[in-house]
Order: structure tokens, then C-alpha cells, then sequence
């Protein structure tokens, strides 16, 4: 008998362990969110100001202002900071712009910004980071690397141009990709990853690599070689009020990667691809690096694209403490929330939140999945994906399916929470698939059923 009341004694209290790992405690969430807000300040801004105008350049729509660019970055450097003004015109740049430390770049209300779409221009070659691998390829436009205090403001537009050349390249880029990922696995010095011409990876339209200190505000966007804004390794951020109408191949609006403390808010996305895509590294330099994309805070965005918040698919050094809050659409998205991942990966995915979102006519609106495009079957390199909370989730139609968890039988999906997800129609309401400890609280998932009708003479079974 006692023997017995141990054993029940036991399962009682793993029953609580499990039951308060899944359970959507408000106060906690909100703390934990709250005290990450407190650690985001963006760029501090500097007072010295400078006219783009009075090193050369002019917003004619003809000439090349990329010397003028340079040589503002270069007074700024030795002036140990500065606020660079863009007026209104069309300025063209025939090459990318490498900021310093200590600048903001306001583009006025009326200014654009107009690359190159010539490749050559974006040569040398520097360090980056292209799908998760770190080598050295043609230079983002617009970028910094090893910075701190960088803003880019105001009203104005940044067009990437892109679309005779780079958005061409994807059906090219197969032997590009396909090296950089046998120099991963083989972990080749990034020294010697090198591509560039003949390998067709694009680069990106803004990255900040290894940064401290990141304001992007306001700008319109378009056109972008590949991914917009790539946010590498990099801390302390605010992405706020940015607009796109950006639908080249692969424009991605916002991808952290291996970053941290990052506030993305009031954002208007149009992107051909997703609009945002938290990653962390591809399998060995992932690994290797051991640096999460963590405390995360996505609010008050419109999405419109192809899926409006993912995690993943590259994210073998872990992605934890995503805050999704307080966001609706502007549009159709193929998923509402999108995570991803194989056996090829590793890493973990925890600590996810979700709360008051709503989506219109969706094929998804919740997937996660540990089996993304059938790759690593056979590998051994499994992702943790576990302890998420969706709560105050709306959704018009998921044409294909409302809520799919898809573990794997090494290591299921675990301790997911579900409560008030409103569904109004839906081709499958929820698929589960190697998954532990799932709570499902007052969720319709493909309508709502109402009070049940009295039973007549013509529902007698007797009768029939």
C-alpha cells in the first residue's frame, strides 16, 4: 500500500512538472518581455550634422554619387561620428555604401537611393553570411561590420534596383550554394570562401554584421537583391515603421541572425518571400558559433508575403524568447506563423510566444515542423522544439490546415499551449504528429458549433 501512494505521489507531481512547463502564465510572459525591452535602446544619434550635397552629390537621377558617399563616411570617421542628411532627389550609387561607427543616414522625405544592379560594382569581396554560411561574396549595398551606433532614418526610399540582374540568378546559384555548404560541413577557413563572380549568390540589400547599437527607421523599401535587411550577429536593435514593396526573388524583409535584443514594430511588409525569418547559422558554423538569435520582440505589424513570421529553417545555434504580439495582415500569407527545421539542423526553438494576432485567408496558420523539406532523415543532428504559447490567435480561412505540430519519434514537439485560436473555416482543423504534453484550451477550429438541437419524432431510430 504504500509502495502503492508513492507511485501516485510520484505521477502527481510529474503531472504538475509538465502541466506548469506548458501552462500560459500572463505574468511571467509579460515580465520576460518586459524586461527585454528595457535592454533595446537602438543607435544613439550623433549632433554633428552633414549634407550628402556638399561632398558631390546630386539627386539628378544621372550621376554616380557613390565617391560622394565614401567621402562623407570618411569625414564622419575622423569626426568620430555623424547625422549625414539626404535631400529630396534621385540619387544614383554605383556601388555599395560601408558605413562607420557613429552615423545615422537620413533620407529626407522625396530622397531615393538608387544602386546599381551591375554586379562588378559590389566587388571586392567581403565577410558575410549567404543561407546560413559564413564566406566572403560581393558586398551587401548597404553595410557595416564591426560598428556601433548605426541608424538609417527619415522618410526616403532605398531601391536596391535589383531587377535585370541579381533577381535573375536564383536558377544559377545551384553550384555557388552547393560549394558553400561542403565548405561548411568541412568547416574550410572562412578565408578561403570565397565566391563572388561566376557563383550567382546575391547579395543583400542592408547588412549589419557583428554590431552594436542598430536603428532602422521609416524608410521605404524595394527592390532588393535578395534578403532586404540582414541583421548579423548583432545587438541591441530597433526596426520601426519601415515600409516595403519589396517582391524580387528571396525578399525577405528582416532577418535576424545569431542576434539578439531586437524590437521590430509597426511595420508595413509586401515582400516576395517572408517578412521576417529569424535564423541562427547552417549545421557546422551554426554549431561552431553557439551564439542563439534570442529576446526577440515582433508587435503592432501588418504582414503581407509569403509567411509572416518563421524561425528557422537555419537555425542551428538555437532560437529563444520570440515575442509575437499585437499583429494583424495587410494581405494574403501563405502561413501565419512558420517554424522549420530537419534533422540536419541541431539547435533548439523554445520559448516561443504568440498573442493577440490575427490573419485573413491563410493556407496554415500555425505549422511547426522538425521534417522541413525531407532533408537529414537519416542524420542525427535533432532540433529541441518545445515550450511555445499561442493565446488570442484569429484567422479567416486555413484553406489547408489551422494547427500542425510535426515531431519526429527521436524528439517530439513538447509542451505546447494553444488557447482562444479562432479558426472561422479550415480544411484541417489540427494535425499532430509525434508531439507530448499538448494543451488545448477553448480553441474552434473551422467554426463554432452552437447549442445542441432538441431530439424530434423523425430522430427516433426507431423510427427509421
Amino acid at each position: 500500500m504504500k509502495l502503492h501512494n508513492n507511485y501516485i505521489a510520484f505521477l502527481i507531481a510529474i503531472l504538475l512538472m509538465n502541466t506548469n512547463g506548458w501552462a500560459n502564465n500572463d505574468i511571467d510572459h509579460i515580465a520576460k518581455r518586459d524586461s527585454i525591452l528595457q535592454q533595446i535602446t537602438g543607435a544613439v544619434r550623433p549632433k554633428q550634422t552633414l549634407d550628402i550635397t556638399s561632398f558631390g552629390a546630386k539627386g539628378n537621377g544621372k550621376k554616380d554619387c557613390k565617391p560622394a558617399f565614401d567621402k562623407v563616411m570618411k569625414r564622419a570617421n575622423r569626426l568620430g561620428g555623424a547625422h549625414i542628411i539626404v535631400p529630396a532627389g534621385e540619387y544614383i550609387i554605383n556601388g555599395p555604401i560601408h558605413f562607420v561607427s557613429n552615423v545615422c543616414l537620413e533620407l529626407q522625405e522625396g530622397a531615393t537611393l538608387k544602386f546599381s544592379p551591375e554586379p562588378h560594382y559590389y566587388l571586392p569581396l567581403v565577410k558575410t553570411s549567404w543561407e546560413g554560411t559564413f564566406l566572403q561574396n560581393y558586398s551587401p549595398f548597404i553595410y557595416g561590420y564591426l560598428l556601433e551606433n548605426v541608424s538609417i532614418i527619415g522618410k526616403g526610399t532605398i531601391d536596391g534596383n535589383a531587377s535585370t540582374t541579381f533577381a535573375t540568378w536564383k536558377t544559377l546559384q545551384k553550384k555557388g550554394q552547393q560549394l558553400s555548404r561542403e565548405m561548411n560541413h568541412k568547416e574550410i577557413p572562412v578565408t578561403e570562401r570565397n565566391f563572388g563572380d561566376e557563383y550567382y549568390l546575391r547579395p543583400q540589400l542592408i547588412q549589419f554584421f557583428d554590431c552594436k547599437g542598430i536603428t532602422i527607421e521609416d524608410v521605404f523599401i524595394t527592390n532588393a537583391p535578395f534578403w532586404c535587411i540582414h541583421l548579423l550577429k548583432s545587438e541591441n536593435i530597433i526596426c520601426r515603421g519601415i515600409r516595403y514593396d519589396a517582391k524580387l526573388v528571396n525578399n525577405d524583409g528582416i532577418d535576424p541572425e545569431y542576434s539578439r535584443n531586437l524590437l521590430i514594430e509597426n511595420i508595413e511588409f509586401n515582400n516576395g518571400d517572408d517578412n521576417v525569418a529569424i535564423k541562427c547559422g547552417r549545421d557546422n558554423d551554426g554549431w561552431n558559433t553557439a551564439c542563439p538569435s534570442e529576446n526577440i520582440i515582433i508587435r503592432n505589424c501588418r504582414f503581407k508575403g509569403l509567411h509572416g513570421v518563421v524561425l528557422g529553417s537555419e537555425m542551428s545555434s538555437g532560437i529563444q524568447n520570440v515575442f509575437i504580439e499585437n499583429c494583424t495582415y495587410g494581405g494574403y500569407c501563405k502561413r501565419g506563423i512558420y517554424i522549420k527545421t530537419n534533422p540536419d539542423r541541431g539547435g533548439f526553438i523554445r520559448n516561443i510566444f504568440v498573442n493577440d494576432c490575427e490573419f485573413g485567408d491563410v493556407e496554415d496558420l500555425f505549422y511547426a515542423t522538425s521534417m522541413y523539406a525531407g532533408e537529414g532523415m537519416d542524420n542525427t543532428h535533432f532540433t529541441e522544439v518545445h515550450d511555445i504559447y499561442v493565446k488570442n490567435v484569429r484567422c479567416h480561412e486555413a484553406s489547408s490546415a489551422a494547427i500542425v505540430l510535426q515531431g519526429t519519434k527521436k524528439q517530439p514537439i513538447y509542451n505546447v499551449s494553444f488557447e482562444n485560436v479562432n479558426v472561422e473555416k479550415a480544411g484541417i482543423g489540427l494535425s499532430f504528429t509525434n508531439t507530448d504534453f499538448i494543451n488545448i484550451k477553448n480553441c474552434n477550429l473551422g467554426g463554432i458549433v452552437g447549442v445542441p438541437s432538441t431530439a424530434s419524432a423523425k430522430d427516433n431510430i426507431f423510427n427509421k
